[in-house]
This record gives C-alpha cells, sequence and structure tokens, in this order.
C-alpha cells in the first residue's frame, strides 16, 4: 500500500480523551459527510485510546468496551463506511498504551486480524509502555508487516513522538506517516513550540512516509481532553497555514458537532488544502535569513543558524508550475518580511514574475521591483499561491 498525500480526517483524543463511545464516532460520521468536510478530503473518523477492555480475552484478542461499544466494532465500521469515509482505530507498541489499555507488542498478527475483520482502514500506532530491549524500529516493522499480509489495505500512522531519533529510521519500517513531535494542547504556545521543531526537520518528510505534526486544535476554544487557554481564531488560523504548508496529515480534533462557523472555514480553505495535497510534495525550504547574522555558516553551526525560526519566510514548488509561499509571526509582535523573486529562481532580467493570490482573502499582488514586502500583525499568517507571469 503506497500512500502519497498527507492522510486528513478527525481523531477523537484531543477533545474526548478516554470519553469516546460510537455514538460520538457516528455523529462525527455524521457531520463530515454533511458539512462539506468529505468533499474537502477529511475522509478517516478515528478512534484514539481507551476503547478497549483492560485485558485481553482467551484467544488472545482485544476485546472492546461493551459499555462504550455495545454493537462491536464492525458496526461502528460499517457506519462509517456508509457515509462514505473510512474508519481508523487505535493500539500500541508497548505491553499496554498509553491509558494503560492492553498494547499490541508480541500479538501484532493477531491485533492485525481483527483489524483487518472489523475492517478498519488506518491504525494510529503509539509507543508508551515500549520495552528498552526492543528497538524501536523492529517493533514498527512487526506491526507493518502484519498489517501488509492481514488481507486489508491499512493505514499505518506511528506515533513515537520523535523518540528513539525515529525520524532516521521510520521510512525503513513500511509505515505512512510518523510523529516527530511530543503531544500538541490547546494552546498558542504549544503550536507554536512544535512549529518551532519541525523547521528542523523538514528534509524527512517525503511522499510514502509523512511527518505527522500531532492532530489539528482548530476550533477547541479550551474545551475539551488537550484543553488549556485556548486561541484566537487568527492563533487557529496560522497553525492550520503552518500544518498544511509543512505537509503534515491534517487530522482534526475538535468536537466537530460544536464548531463555529469561523473555524470550519479554516478547516475547509480550499487553497491551504490544495497545497497540503499536491501531489509533487516538495520540501518547503526559506526564502530569509538573519538580519544579524553575518559570517558564514562554519562547520559546528547549526543548520538553521542563519535562518529566522520566529519569522519564517518559506516557499515550496507545486505540481502545476505554481508556488506557495508562506509567512508565519511566531512572535508577540507586529513584524515586517519580505523576499527577492531572485530566491525563488525568478531572476531580474528573466521576463517573468509573480501574480501572488492570499489565501484567506483571495487578494492578487504582485511584486515591486523583483521584491515582495509586507506586514504580520502578532500570531498571524499569509500564505500565497503564486503563478509564474509575464512581466
Amino acid at each position: 500500500m503506497v500512500v502519497n498525500r498527507p492522510p486528513m480526517g478527525w481523531n477523537s483524543w484531543n477533545t474526548f480523551g478516554p470519553d469516546i463511545n460510537e455514538e460520538v464516532v457516528m455523529q462525527t460520521a455524521d457531520y463530515i459527510a454533511e458539512s462539506g468536510l468529505k468533499d474537502c478530503g477529511y475522509e478517516y473518523v478515528v478512534i484514539d485510546d481507551c476503547w478497549s477492555l483492560r485485558e485481553r480475552n482467551e484467544k488472545g484478542e482485544i476485546v472492546p468496551d461493551p459499555e462504550k461499544f455495545p454493537h462491536g466494532m464492525k458496526y461502528v465500521a460499517d457506519y462509517v463506511h456508509s457515509k462514505g469515509l473510512k474508519f481508523g482505530m487505535y493500539s500500541c507498541a508497548g505491553t499496554m498504551t498509553c491509558a494503560r489499555y492492553p498494547g499490541s507488542l508480541n500479538n501484532e498478527f493477531i491485533d492485525a486480524k481483527c483489524f483487518a475483520e472489523w475492517e478498519i482502514d488506518y491504525l494510529k500506532y503509539d509507543y508508551c509502555f515500549h520495552p528498552r530491549y526492543v528497538a524501536g524500529d523492529v517493533s514498527y516493522k512487526r506491526m507493518a508487516i502484519a498489517l501488509a499480509n492481514c488481507g486489508r489495505d491499512i493505514v499505518l500512522a506511528a506515533c513515537s513522538w520523535g523518540a528513539d531519533n525515529t525520524k532516521t529510521w521510520i521510512k525503513e519500517t513500511g509505515a505512512h506517516t510518523f510523529r516527530s513531535t511530543g503531544d500538541i494542547n490547546d494552546s498558542w504556545a504549544s503550536m507554536r513550540d512544535l512549529t518551532r521543531s519541525q523547521l528542523q526537520v523538514l528534509e524527512y518528510n517525503g511522499k510514502g512516509c509523512f511527518n505527522d505534526m500531532d492532530m489539528l486544535i482548530v476550533g477547541m476554544k479550551g474545551k475539551g481532553n488537550v484543553a488549556v487557554s485556548g486561541c484566537t481564531d487568527d492563533e487557529y488560523r496560522t497553525h492550520f497555514a503552518v500544518w498544511a504548508f509543512l505537509g503534515s496529515p491534517l487530522i482534526i480534533g475538535c468536537d466537530l458537532r460544536k464548531i463555529d462557523e469561523e473555524n470550519l472555514k479554516t478547516l475547509k480553505n480550499p487553497v491551504l488544502i490544495g497545497i497540503n495535497q499536491d501531489g509533487n510534495y516538495s520540501q518547503p525550504f526559506f526564502l530569509t535569513q538573519r538580519r544579524d547574522y553575518r559570517a558564514q555558516r562554519g562547520p559546528d553551526d547549526p543548520l538553521l543558524a542563519h535562518y529566522e525560526l520566529d519569522m519564517p519566510v518559506m516557499a515550496k514548488m507545486l505540481d502545476n508550475g505554481d508556488i506557495a509561499i508562506g509567512a508565519f509571526n511566531l512572535t508577540d509582535g507586529r513584524r515586517e518580511f519580505g523576499f527577492m523573486l531572485d530566491d525563488l529562481g525568478l531572476y531580474d532580467g528573466c521576463g517573468k514574475t509573480l501574480e501572488l493570490t492570499d489565501c484567506w482573502t483571495g487578494e492578487t499582488i504582485r511584486p515591486v521591483n523583483n521584491t515582495v514586502c509586507y506586514h504580520l500583525d502578532a500570531h498571524c499568517s499569509v500564505v500565497y499561491r503564486a503563478k509564474v507571469v509575464d512581466l
């Protein structure tokens, strides 16, 4: 099974944590199908931790909690599939899950068989209670092999939070996505810090195994399992723009049954989704350097020593010849940024320029003197989809 684009969908953990049940899952599937989110590309409905009983049955199988899922998982999967969506579940590469339910370590083929019989399409595979005597890459290879031989196509979403230097070995395991971060919470500080960390691992993302920056907090508004302070609508827009631009899977984490129109609009932004799902899947690159960086980078300097991580301005090539350009103000004050088209390969005198369309407003601008300058308020962002045009 090959996954050519970052998965899109919804996961229960951010809002519901252990308080998950089949009614919530089916109502969420209804909303995704009826709200237009399905038409935007959101297709996976994923149950996270806490769905099972605390012990396996006499056959060694994990048993769904009969109070939370009285009709069983096949029933829920069938309902989700009836809406034209795909169904996902959760397990762990350790002896127990993070919430101390049965993990899949040494039971990979048993669990893969059950997942296939229940007709799931996606497995989030965590890393809690993982013994030191088993290498992380081996644990994920075990489940990848089990899923590849279970008779059903199932996305393997590895969730090892970047532990044991995940990024350097995860692509060899057969996983389709991998987490390189700790858990997000519903606050600007969490989103900002995760963004900064991701700017240092851009080269490890790519087709077939996408870098998962954790679930989206858009629309949570300080309510739910990972709630802290909540964010403003501008901050949620920046969060979504960063995740989309850097190519992370777009997995919604709010209670969709209660989302407001402004944040629903953010999640459905067609330009950002188009950039995220672009078939070329080129690596983003920086356009601007730190103003205080003067010397050539030495052999012992950090890789990103000469880039502005608090105000990154980045670009990525798209499959139809367009260029995505994004600027993200992670600081607490209004900032100016600018870039020259020469940094994109459009030198002065080539006879070409860019027509840049703002993904939020739809407004179109052109560079002046082969340069784009802009101001951004604190915690705000701008993303352009730019076309190469004649002068």
